[in-house]
């Protein structure tokens, strides 16, 4: 797999969010907190498996501490970020 540009994980983040939240992609912006999106426990959960098969990577992430800073899963950017660095670690 060739390495992914910062846009098309961007794309990528954003378009399993919404097929999540059950939202067209134009309502997820590309600066959305989670939170405020209404994204739950288990749609989190569901994206990062998501994230994980579309990227091949492995997202440290506890569902049982969430808030942990391993991986920022607060925000498009803060997934965006932790994406990128996980595909640059391989």
């Amino acid at each position: 797999m060739t390495a992914a540009t910062r846009a098309e994980i961007e794309a990528a983040v954003i378009t399993i969010l919404a097929a999540q939240l059950l939202l067209p992609v134009s309502d997820v912006a590309p600066d959305a907190r989670l939170d405020d999106l209404g994204l739950d426990s288990l749609g989190k959960v569901e994206a990062i498996f998501a994230l994980e098969e579309r990227f091949a990577i492995s997202i440290p992430f506890n569902a049982n501490e969430p808030d942990l800073p391993e991986f920022d899963f607060a925000t498009v950017p803060g997934i965006v970020d932790g994406v990128a660095g996980l595909i640059a670690a391989r």
